[in-house]
């Protein structure tokens, strides 16, 4: 299909992020990545966020940023497994793109992988799951909190999360775009969010 050299390059290039990890994990992810056939939609469903999206990937230097953003209307930011966990506010300031899953567009049984927008000056609260999970800012950043560890996380930064570890994100102006990767348990239903003070203090 006509998407497919593009597409194609876009996977070695998130392939090559989770093979420099230093997990098995991630080379098992990678493998997948650019092994496994690839049944993408041709016509991908609307986003709300598609300039944002655009915006936040075209300013950044990271190859995997520059290859999302020349694959960007390719990509389906309509596909979020964890979608009904969600709430409203976090549902609206974020979009999930699902590249490989056990439904996804690249089968893969024990592993989930995708992208994700978190649009500008947004917190998105203490939340949990079964899953490993390792993030890779693309572009843009945040103020991360992963378990008792908060820092600013710019483009380049890896976050590993292992399971049942709380984490939550705050952008700043420009949001951010990252590469994010279920192993382990990757079931869906034990995504929840947890008792945070500083959505309370919000509400």
């Amino acid at each position: 299909m006509a998407y497919q050299p593009r597409f194609t390059a876009l996977l070695d290039e998130l392939a090559a992020v989770y093979r420099a990890e230093g997990r098995s994990e991630g080379a098992t992810a990678a493998n997948a990545l650019t092994q496994t056939a690839i049944d993408m939609p041709v016509t991908p469903s609307a986003c709300a966020f598609d300039l944002g999206i655009r915006t936040c990937l075209a300013g950044s230097d990271h190859p995997a940023a520059r290859a999302a953003l020349a694959t960007h209307d390719l990509i389906d930011w309509s596909v979020n497994p964890v979608q009904d966990q969600m709430t409203a506010a976090a549902a609206a300031i974020i979009a999930v793109a699902t590249l490989m899953g056990p439904d996804g567009p690249i089968p893969c049984p024990d592993h989930r992988l995708g992208l994700v927008y978190m649009a500008p000056n947004s917190y998105y609260g203490l939340h949990n799951h079964d899953a490993d999970e390792t993030y890779v800012i693309l572009a843009g950043s945040a103020l991360w909190t992963a378990g008792d560890d908060t820092r600013h996380r710019p483009a380049g930064d890896m976050i590993h999360h292992p399971s049942l570890m709380p984490h939550a994100f705050r952008t700043g102006p420009e949001g951010f775009v990252a590469l994010w990767r279920w192993s382990g348990d990757i079931n869906t239903h034990s995504y929840r969010f947890l008792p945070d003070p500083q959505v309370e203090a919000q509400a």
